[in-house]
């Protein structure tokens, strides 16, 4: 093992470290505003300007379509994976980590410059669905790549809190697109965010990509492949391997992530949208809703990382789903009121069991797999656990509401997830520090 593992797998600290955690949050950070802008554009503005035949003869159906294109980039997140996991096992975390944020910025710049329906017609919601399988394919490879680059840095006894640093960038792309969306809005009004202002969040994301690659750059490999490297022990067919030998495993890491990731998607795109266009809440008010809610749910993933470290990534995630389970029926009876105060409350107590059930995710991930499949395993479990969890919700939401008129339907429908997701996790033995070297 090389001087650098070890230096890492025996819990001391180094600069590299420190970098290392920069860089995952920076990255992921962006890629998630990325992402969240146009899930929140779902909710407010694509629907007439993407679906504007539909949306005049029936607009609960142009809704459902609009957040459907959401669920469709979750469909090319295995591919993303797939192809990032296999050359990320095979050639290092690094390099792939700087292409997944190159695609995932230049596809949400384009969607920025798209003509809308009335210019281009029926062309417009199909370059938009184009842009938005770019981003799922960069989402797909992502994740797995980040949360590897923090957990395999870091000591054996931080690895659930070195493992949140990608995590916390989920709910910080939730603060800087919800925000810079609730800036535009009190800045340039409701009319024109939704005829050409819309578009400015996006294009904001060339500064944020350039940032982010300056600062990755910088980054080195990550000890624990190099070590793999030094003794030769890459996986020739990595994909291939954790298929077949792992594949239960995948299934559960799948299943484990299907409830947070529907829950948060239901967070970032359906709750706006449903505020305002159900409860008739001004635009602001709840773009401001947001914005806090995401600052909890950053707080209490930190507070999810740092438990995992002491209670147990497993225990952790029981606190988590637990309360996920008891809380997504009630708080729809505080939701409907239209009440801000509710509304938001009903919100951050959602977002604990969010941050309980993400913090140490990524720890839990990586032990879960060994080394030299660990970028495809860990990929894979999460695309897959995105599929089943979040890429429709926000449309199975605006579904059920259109059907049957009650907003705790879709209570019902995410602790029903909640459950099977905290029985899955609650299967899984947890790996002692000793067991997760380069095994």
């Amino acid at each position: 093992m090389n001087t650098a593992a070890s230096t890492v797998l025996n819990g001391n600290g180094t600069q590299e470290q420190r970098r290392v955690l920069a860089a995952t949050l920076v990255g992921t950070t962006i890629e998630w505003y990325d992402f969240f802008v146009y899930a929140q554009a779902t909710g407010l503005v694509f629907g007439p300007a993407f679906f504007a035949p539909i949306e005049k003869q029936n607009p609960g159906l142009a809704q459902v379509l609009s957040f459907a294109t959401i669920g469709i980039s979750f469909l090319f997140r295995p591919l993303g994976a797939a192809v990032s996991g296999h050359l990320g096992d095979r050639f290092g975390r690094r390099g792939v980590l700087i292409f997944t944020l190159i695609l995932m910025g230049l596809a949400t710049a384009l969607i920025g410059l798209l003509p809308t329906y009335a210019q281009i017609g029926a062309w417009a919601p199909m370059l938009l669905i184009t842009l938005r399988v770019l981003q799922g394919i960069s989402a797909g490879g992502e994740w797995g790549g980040a949360a590897l680059m923090s957990v395999e840095t870091a000591p054996g006894n931080k690895r659930s809190l070195f493992g949140c640093a990608p995590q916390i960038g989920t709910p910080l792309g939730l603060i800087i697109s919800t925000g810079v969306l609730w800036i535009l809005t009190a800045t340039l009004g409701r009319q024109a965010m939704a005829e050409w202002g819309w578009r400015l969040p996006f294009l904001f994301s060339i500064v944020l990509i350039v940032i982010g690659m300056i600062i990755r750059r910088t980054l080195e490999e990550s000890p624990v492949f190099e070590a793999l490297r030094a003794r030769r022990e890459q996986s020739s067919a990595p994909l291939a391997e954790v298929l077949s030998h792992h594949g239960g495993k995948v299934l559960s890491a799948a299943l484990i992530f299907m409830a947070n990731n529907a829950v948060g998607y239901i967070l970032i795109a359906f709750f706006i949208s449903y505020g305002q266009k159900t409860l008739h809440m001004p635009p602001s008010q709840m773009l401001l809703i947001g914005t806090l809610s995401a600052v909890g749910w950053f707080f209490f993933t930190l507070l999810g990382g740092w438990l995992g470290d002491r209670l147990g990534r497993v225990r952790t995630f029981q606190i988590g789903y637990g309360l996920m389970t008891l809380w997504t029926i009630p708080m729809w009876f505080l939701i409907d009121t239209g009440n801000p105060a509710l509304f938001l409350f009903a919100a951050l107590v959602l977002t604990a069991a969010l941050g309980l059930s993400y913090g140490p995710q990524a720890a839990l991930y990586a032990e879960m797999f060994p080394a030299r499949v660990r970028y495809s395993g860990v990929s894979v479990g999460y695309a897959l656990g995105a599929i089943l969890g979040g890429a429709f919700a926000p449309a199975i939401a605006q579904w059920l509401i259109t059907s049957s008129g009650k907003s705790w339907m879709i209570g019902v429908y995410l602790a029903a997830l909640s459950l099977v997701s905290l029985i899955t996790v609650s299967r899984v033995k947890e790996a002692k520090t000793a067991d997760f070297e380069v095994s």
